[in-house]
């Protein structure tokens, strides 16, 4: 194989791939001062289209390169595409022909679960034709459900938009003193990360979600009403939190597609169950009640970025091109927290055979028996990932975000 670089991003968007990336690069102009460091737009699709794009120039200042980290979406562009469970499918040939054309010596993915199963199978199809090409997994995802890492990148943004947005909502729906409920729907598939940051604000004496459900434990609504009531005793006005993925003992997505849809993964398209609830309280308590789903804004909610998230997120990138430097391949790149009274992290990587399509809950013991809360042990530890903030880019009081020129 050559001696360039190529960058890809897949999955989610999240507010700090972006700034992954942009270690990354800042990590190649380190490592790799006279390779050529290729972007993949959209993901694996973008190889096999033969659409990549130098960035060595587009990222060659600092102001480009904080303009990117501020940046939300993924700037490459991003995919969802599952490559064949057979190494011997035309599509490898086609995917390290291009490789080949390129002088790609490394390939960087950055991405979720979905994402880390193309890293393992490249990786082993690498190692099946002798080829020394290296690639590397790069974590990213709002859902914090990476197995081996102590947090993903995207998740203190996402956390921080989710506990503020909640608490703003808690604050609003306080000034009536008739009975309501507003249950507010969090992304979350498997695992409940995300929702537990409705909790946060309580650390601190704020207003925050009265009740959190997960989907690590079985939901059930008549529980759930009586959870309602018992909470109606001591308020008039209740905001609840739910993870899109909560399901009943059986399995059954609360919010499953009527139709029974499914994505290229096999994953059941998602579409409602904050809005079922709803109409279940509506009917059962009869009292005024309306569901809040806060979908894409939890990934792309720049205004609400994490300092901790992003500066992070840049020094994870330049790890992954340290690791390739010193003859890393197949690996996903961790954050390991230190042991120290004040929060810091450092380093490490994983096989990646290891972490793909594999999932990261939240430990039961963080959870309320009743199923209906979480631990502030938990939310303690959350809390450090969602700190500071940074100045953003503008221009007429508007965010100034960067683009990748693909032409």
């Amino acid at each position: 194989m050559g001696n360039n670089i190529l960058i890809g991003q897949s999955g989610g968007p999240t507010v700090a791939i972006n700034a992954t990336l942009s270690g990354i690069v800042k990590g190649c102009r380190e490592y790799y001062p006279d390779a050529v460091y290729y972007g993949a737009r959209n993901g694996v699709k973008g190889i096999l289209n033969e659409t990549l794009v130098p960035l060595n120039e587009q990222l060659a200042t600092e102001e480009q390169a904080y303009a990117l980290e501020t940046t939300p979406s993924a700037a490459l562009g991003s995919c969802r595409v599952k490559l064949p469970k057979d190494l011997s499918d035309p599509m490898y040939d086609q995917i390290f022909a291009v490789f080949a054309k390129y002088g790609i010596g490394v390939f960087f993915y950055i991405g979720g679960n979905d994402s880390m199963d193309t890293v393992e199978k490249l990786s082993r199809k690498a190692a099946e034709l002798g080829s020394d090409l290296r690639v590397v997994g790069v974590p990213k995802t709002i859902d914090n459900d990476l197995p081996f890492t102590d947090h993903t990148p995207g998740f203190g943004s996402a956390a921080k938009y989710v506990a503020t947005t909640v608490q703003e909502i808690a604050c609003d729906c306080a000034v009536y003193s008739d009975p309501s409920v507003t249950i507010v729907e969090i992304m979350g598939r498997d695992a409940g990360w995300l929702t537990a940051a409705a909790g946060i604000p309580r650390l601190y004496g704020e207003d925050c979600a009265d009740l959190i459900y997960l989907p690590e434990v079985d939901f059930d609504s008549d529980r759930f009403l009586e959870d309602l009531r018992r909470k109606f005793r001591e308020r008039t006005t209740l905001v609840v939190a739910v993870s899109e993925g909560i399901h009943t003992s059986d399995g059954t997505l609360y919010g499953s597609d009527p139709n029974g849809k499914k994505d290229v993964f096999g994953h059941t398209l998602l579409s409602g169950a904050a809005h079922r609830l709803c109409e279940l309280v509506k009917a059962e308590l009869g009292c005024k009640s309306r569901s809040v789903e806060l979908n894409v804004p939890q990934r792309c909610a720049s205004h609400c970025l994490s300092a901790t998230d992003i500066s992070e997120s840049v020094l994870l990138g330049k790890a992954a091109v340290k690791a390739v430097f010193e003859g890393k391949t197949g690996v996903m790149i961790t954050y390991l927290r230190n042991d120290d009274p004040a929060y810091s992290v450092r380093f490490g990587d994983v096989p990646v055979a290891q972490v793909a399509n594999k999932t990261k809950y939240v430990p039961l013991e963080h959870i309320s028996p009743n199923g209906c809360d979480v631990s502030d042990e938990l939310l303690r530890q959350i809390a450090p990932l969602i700190a500071g903030e940074l100045e953003i880019p503008r221009r007429g009081g508007l965010p100034c975000h960067f683009k990748v020129r693909f032409e």
